[in-house]
């Protein structure tokens, strides 16, 4: 892995990996400044699919599928992602269309993409499970970009102008911190020289990060979604956690695998499927963003299981917070956390995504294998402690169903 500054100040990593016949390109852009509206970040990353000065949408689609082109570009919590994979003798084209759509996007058709994404958002919301998550999302980041969800963008997205898009993808193109990372059976010179040439009008800066902090919960949140065709009860239970600069983010990873990650072997599962019969899905899930993190436990069951079903996920978080456990389940835990990580890098789209993702945050590419030594060191005291520190914390909850498991349950009156 090479590392250079290119001419503009943007920092890429370049990587050639022999005899593998597609090149891959991530590219981050930090978003340092809360959206002005709900939704106006997507819109505007959708409409870069859309049309520029010299090409239609038709024309993009096109060009993109003859020269079997993968473009993806994604809004996430913390920065705008572009995916770019082709064939290696076809780096030149990918970094031509893709130098076209970052400098000459047009975002004409916004009206017409804002009632697109409004129907698809409505659509998902169909589904109990996204409502109830939706649900989640915006009481554990409460007031905060993190927990902007479906609803909130389906409100806010008609209003949305195609000056205030514009505006804001010029703040991202010209006052955000980016960073590139390339890999693929390319020389390295070459490349250096194509992303000089095709990208030289993009700058990075590196700028205060002006948003919102998260805000703590103080006291335990219940919010209910009453939808009376749901046939399942969706729960979500989550805390706030540290981000993943944090010293016990490799102990986090640990107890998330221990707790629901890790599939038939996980705590949630044996207890809550297996020898209850609860459920069908039942995890946990850990999320870290920059500005901080959470953690949630997730359980799809019959309505009529909704106390029981919390009731086993307070027992369980009580058991991991006031019990060590055993070396075996631990050593097990750490065999089934890297062995997944080990997926994380076996193509050259995954490989890039990853290291690249490090580089934007500031920990170096090279952080997967000193996480990876720091898991194997991780003790049984430590996973105890970090359980007890954020566990006994304030939760969120989220419970969708209809209004008599509600009320049955106990949750309404």
């Amino acid at each position: 892995m090479e590392k250079y500054t290119l001419k503009n100040g943007i920092e890429a990593l370049i990587k050639r990996n022999k005899n593998t016949p597609r090149i891959a390109l991530a590219m981050y852009m930090g978003l340092n400044k809360d959206e002005k509206k709900s939704g106006l970040y997507y819109i505007m990353t959708q409409l870069m699919y859309q049309g520029t000065q010299t090409r239609t949408s038709e024309q993009i689609a096109n060009y993109l599928d003859e020269n079997a082109i993968d473009l993806c570009i994604e809004k996430k919590a913390d920065y705008i992602r572009v995916k770019l994979q082709c064939l290696n003798e076809d780096i030149e084209k990918a970094l031509e269309i893709f130098e076209d759509i970052i400098e000459n996007s047009t975002f004409e058709e916004y009206q017409k993409e804002a009632e697109k994404i409004k129907g698809e958002f409505l659509a998902d919301l169909d589904s109990a499970k996204v409502n109830a998550q939706d649900n989640y999302y915006r009481n554990i980041f409460k007031n905060h970009s993190y927990g902007t969800g479906r609803q909130e963008i389906i409100n806010e997205i008609n209003t949305i102008t195609k000056e205030e898009i514009i505006t804001a993808y010029n703040e991202i193109k010209n006052n955000s911190r980016k960073n590139i990372c390339v890999i693929g059976d390319v020389e390295e010179t070459a490349v250096k020289e194509l992303l000089n040439k095709y990208l030289s009008n993009l700058k990075s800066v590196h700028s205060q990060d002006e948003r919102k902090k998260i805000t703590p919960i103080e006291n335990q949140t219940l919010s209910i979604v009453e939808k009376e065709d749901a046939n399942q009860a969706q729960i979500f239970q989550g805390w706030l956690f540290p981000s993943i600069y944090s010293e016990e983010y490799p102990s986090i990873i640990l107890l998330n695998t221990i707790l629901g990650s890790s599939g038939l072997s996980s705590r949630l599962f044996l207890e809550l499927r297996e020898k209850q019969g609860l459920a069908y899905t039942v995890r946990s899930v850990y999320e870290p963003c920059a500005l901080g993190g959470h953690f949630f436990v997730y359980i799809g069951t019959e309505p009529k299981n909704i106390k029981t079903s919390i009731s086993g996920f307070d027992k369980e978080i009580t058991k991991i917070m006031t019990e060590y456990v055993s070396d075996e389940e631990l050593e097990n835990a750490k065999n089934n956390a890297i062995g997944k990580r080990q997926f994380y890098q076996e193509t050259n789209m995954l490989e890039s995504v990853l290291k690249g993702y490090y580089e934007f945050l500031g920990i170096g590419y090279n952080f997967e294998d000193e996480l990876i030594e720091k898991i194997k060191k991780v003790t049984k005291e430590e996973i105890k402690e970090t359980a007890k520190k954020y566990f006994s914390k304030p939760a969120v909850i989220s419970v969708l169903a209809p209004k008599k498991h509600l009320t049955e349950a106990g949750i309404i009156c």
